[in-house]
C-alpha cells in the first residue's frame, strides 16, 4: 500500500471511530509520527495534506526542522512526543507547536527559562503513566494536581492536557480503561480550567478505542509511513 493510500485509509477508520463515538472528525487531530524516517517522506505527506508531524528526538527534530523547505516548514506544526532531557528542550523551544512529554517541574522550568529569553510561549501537555509500567515515563496519576500547581508559577509554559500510553496489546480493547482512566483525570481538572482539554492518546494498534475514549490528539506512525527503517 503506498503512502496515499494509508493515509486514506487511516482516516476511514478515524471517521468510523467517530461516527460509532457521537464525535466529528474534526474534533480529532492526526499527529504523523515521523522519527526516522527521512524529509521526503514528511515531505510526500504533507503534499498529500497532513500538517501535524511527530518527533521522538530532540536532534533528530532540530535537523529536520533545519532542513525541510522553509515553506513547508512554515505550515507544520511540529510535536515533540519523547522523552527530553532538560540539555536538549534549547532544540525545541520556538520550534514546536506542541510538547507532549513534561513530566517534572524541573522540565516545566527549563522550558519557561528558555521560553523567556525568546519571548515565546510553550504549549505543553503533561505526560501520565497510566499504565504503571515501570519501562513508560510519565507520573503518577495521584501527581497531576500537584505538578499543575507548581507550574501554575512558570509564565511561559502553558498546559492544555494531558498525554498517555495503554500497555501494548494484540487487542485494542484491553487499552480502553487505561484511555478512560486518563479521560476522567481531564475532565476532573477541566471543571477549573476550561482551557485544559487536550488528551493525546493512541497509537496505531489502538487509536478507534482512544477516539471513542475522548481522545482530541491521536499519534501513529507505522500506519501512515509504513515499517520504520533502522
Amino acid at each position: 500500500m503506498d503512502l496515499k493510500s494509508r493515509i486514506d485509509n487511516v482516516y476511514e477508520r478515524v471517521e468510523k471511530a467517530c461516527a460509532k463515538s457521537g464525535r466529528k472528525i474534526d474534533d480529532i487531530k492526526l499527529v504523523a509520527v515521523s522519527k526516522k524516517f527521512g524529509i521526503d517522506k514528511i515531505e510526500e505527506a504533507y503534499n498529500f495534506g497532513l500538517r501535524d508531524f511527530g518527533e521522538n528526538y530532540a536532534q533528530e527534530f532540530r535537523d529536520k526542522e533545519r532542513e525541510i523547505d522553509k515553506k513547508l516548514n512554515e505550515n507544520i506544526s511540529w510535536h515533540f512526543i519523547g522523552s527530553i532531557q532538560k540539555n536538549k528542550v534549547k532544540y525545541l523551544v520556538g520550534n514546536t507547536s506542541l510538547i507532549h512529554t513534561i513530566d517534572s517541574f524541573s522540565l516545566a522550568k527549563e522550558f519557561n527559562k528558555r521560553a523567556a529569553r525568546l519571548d515565546c510561549n510553550v504549549n505543553s501537555l503533561i505526560e501520565i503513566n497510566i499504565s504503571g509500567e515501570d519501562n513508560k515515563s510519565g507520573i503518577k496519576p495521584g501527581e497531576v494536581n500537584e505538578l499543575l500547581n507548581s507550574i501554575k508559577e512558570l509564565k511561559n509554559v502553558n498546559i492544555t492536557g494531558l498525554m498517555g500510553m495503554a500497555p501494548y496489546s494484540d487487542n485494542m480493547e484491553d487499552a480502553r480503561p487505561y484511555f478512560r482512566k486518563l479521560r476522567e483525570i481531564r475532565d476532573e481538572i477541566k471543571v477549573h480550567a476550561k482551557s485544559f482539554k487536550e488528551l493525546s492518546m493512541g497509537m496505531s494498534g489502538d487509536f478507534e478505542v482512544a477516539i471513542e475514549e475522548g481522545a482530541t490528539i491521536i499519534r501513529l506512525g507505522s500506519l501512515i509511513f509504513g515499517e520504520r527503517p533502522y
